[in-house]
């Protein structure tokens, strides 16, 4: 091949290559332009988005918790401008002595500095962390007077729960607390609950309507650099407050109550009999609300928690005691819908009872009562009379009545930590022991001890059905956001289907026991005309006597320590001809039910029929029923 020839091959080999190579640029160059075309044209919108999402974040705004409000409007928890002391770690120059130099001017904990320098190491430097919140004027005005010589600190405003009525609404409200790893794991993805300042209900009406008074949060739309700090804010939407809760509380009457038990051990309920509303419930002693609501400082929770008196169980709902000699009521109903006892039909009392080898004394053993009919043994709250109505008809009789009258149950009252109490049945026993039911158990569940238990709230509402004759439930909750629950907004309460003969005679019964000499609650009788009560005490026994007790010289329940004391119990209602409100009181270790908790009755249910007169002569609006407003 001649010089020319290789010259020629060389020339096509290299024009093919140079082709190839061409061709291989164009479709590279042609790939990237289609996709730059892509990304330009095609995904313009969604790459601007993304853009302007680096540029714009979006916050929540908590939005302002709801009020809760007594029956009258009467503020009982709102919330109040909290001013904190808030530090940027990137402005101070030096944190641990920028600490120092705020703990000369104001009360900085050992647990709030350990906190400050943990959160200034978790979070950017340009996050405020606080430092400590809930400052009084005075702090305030001492921070902001040396604020040029603390960089980087600052005074933020936030808001915090507040209850004015303090001690006297601690169980029926509650408290609102931090978020927990269980809330957020139960909180149906709300966002709100991912703010690391946010507070929710804990306990009380502020659990219960948690939502309700929530709200729905608010959200800011503000301009971020490339690190994330805030250069301004472009869109803001306040989002929706939490709704107001009004509820059936008189707070007046509230507070008296309270004043009226003091520091007893002591749980008091007032519901109005015709509709169910609850007007007082106490619990005493009781805690303040506010202590938490700000954080519960490590020895003031020990000292609830170590108090002898429990002042953290709301016994109105939760304790459940042994209802004592005001089980009467239901035993005699029992015994008149069933049929084994008559209005005028006597039994005789002479001291015990006999049951087989076993003797069943009356409280009246020397001597005893002698012939009784029903009015009579409920004014004289004879024993025997009711061991033989019993023994006549049967525990399940008995226990039949007492549901029916709200006993053996939950209420479905708006509190959490509500106990059922206990009312035993055959059937029950068998479960629970698997024997058949022995007949004393008879005798000492028909005045009200053996096993059957029974909360204050569930007396009260015993109590009311029995005035009524209807079966009311009792409820705290009036309106959320100015409208009645859905479940209550037209509802009426039903008869309890029984005789109204038989309840006439059992409100005689217990009208005599408060206005007749011979009751064995006629010291603590209404005296104001026609604002008579009607009545029934009762007395639990915690333990007995023993007889080496005896022999070191105990001889009455006052001797024995506080915690052994027996319980002291009264129910009533008022007034005895026009049965409007209800009252049931129980003291722990208080003795004497005729003593001790029937005065407490009586000056309540006195109190609350005056407010109720002055609020119909005032023609209250608010007030509800017959005769108000």
């Amino acid at each position: 091949m001649g010089r020319r020839q290789r010259d020629q091959e060389r020339e096509r080999l290299f024009t093919r290559r140079s082709l190839l190579l061409g061709l291989g640029q164009a479709s590279l160059f042609g790939a990237l332009g289609a996709r730059l075309y892509y990304l330009q044209v095609v995904e313009a919108d969604k790459y601007v988005t993304l853009a302007e999402d680096n540029r714009m974040n979006m916050r929540l705004l908590v939005p302002p918790r709801g009020r809760i409000l007594d029956r009258f409007g009467e503020v009982l928890a709102t919330s109040r401008l909290n001013y904190r002391v808030v530090l940027v770690r990137e402005q101070a120059p030096n944190v641990e002595a920028t600490l120092d130099a705020i703990a000369r001017l104001i009360t900085v904990s050992e647990a709030d500095r350990r906190r400050v320098l943990r959160d200034v190491r978790r979070k950017r430097a340009f996050v405020p962390v606080m430092v400590r919140e809930d400052l009084s004027w005075e702090e305030v005005a001492r921070m902001e007077v040396n604020a040029p010589d603390l960089p980087g600190v600052s005074i933020d405003v936030g808001q915090s729960r507040l209850y004015p009525h303090t001690e006297a609404v601690g169980h029926i409200l509650g408290y609102v607390g931090a978020v927990s790893e269980v809330d957020l794991k139960s909180g149906n993805g709300d966002p709100l609950l991912e703010l690391p300042d946010f507070r929710i209900g804990k306990n009380g009406i502020e659990k219960t309507h948690d939502q309700a008074l929530r709200g729905v949060a608010g959200a800011s739309q503000v301009e971020v650099n490339s690190v994330g700090r805030v250069i301004r804010e472009l869109n803001r939407d306040d989002g929706r407050p939490g709704r107001d809760v009004e509820l059936t509380i008189d707070i007046a009457l509230q507070e008296f109550v309270r004043e009226r038990v003091g520091e007893e051990s002591t749980a008091a309920v007032v519901i109005d009999c015709r509709n169910g509303e609850i007007l007082s419930l106490v619990s005493a002693p009781a805690f303040d609300p506010n202590l938490f609501s700000t954080g519960l400082k490590a020895t003031d929770w020990e000292e609830l928690q170590s108090h002898p008196k429990t002042p953290l169980t709301n016994k109105a709902v939760a304790g459940q005691y042994s209802p004592g000699s005001t089980f009467k009521m239901i035993t005699a109903l029992a015994a008149l819908e069933a049929g084994v006892i008559t209005p005028t039909q006597t039994v005789n009392c002479p001291g015990h009872f006999e049951l087989g080898e076993r003797r069943f004394h009356c409280w009246k053993y020397k001597g005893g009562h002698g012939a009784l009919n029903l009015a009579e043994a409920l004014m004289q709250s004879c024993d025997v009379y009711f061991y033989e109505i019993a023994r006549r008809m049967g525990i399940d009789k008995i226990a039949d009545m007492a549901l029916r009258l709200g006993l053996g149950g939950v209420q479905g009252i708006e509190l959490p930590g509500e106990r059922p109490g206990l009312i035993p049945t055959r059937a029950w026993y068998q479960r629970r022991r698997g024997t058949s039911w022995p007949q004393g158990e008879t005798i000492n569940a028909s005045i009200g001890q053996g096993m059957i238990l029974a909360t204050p709230l569930q007396l009260a509402t015993m109590t009311a059905r029995v005035a009524s004759g209807l079966a009311i439930t009792p409820h705290l909750t009036r309106k959320i956001g100015g409208r009645a629950p859905q479940d209550r907004a037209h509802a009426d309460p039903a008869s309890l289907g029984l005789n109204p003969q038989h309840l006439a005679l059992v409100q005689k019964g217990m009208g005599m026991v408060t206005n007749d000499q011979r009751g064995t609650g006629y010291k603590a009788r209404i005296t104001e005309p026609g604002l008579e009560m009607a009545g029934k005490s009762g007395t639990a026994q915690v333990r007995i006597i023993s007889k080496a007790e005896r022999d070191a010289g105990v001889k009455k329940n006052e001797d024995l320590p506080w915690r052994f004391r027996d319980h002291a119990l009264f129910v009533g209602f008022a007034p005895v001809n026009n049965p409007r409100f209800a009252c049931a009181v129980v003291v722990e270790h208080g003795g004497g039910g005729s003593s001790v908790a029937g005065p407490m009755v009586r000056d309540i249910l006195l109190e609350t029929q005056k407010r109720d007169l002055e609020k119909r002569l005032a023609g209250c609006p608010t007030c509800g029923g017959e005769h108000r407003g």
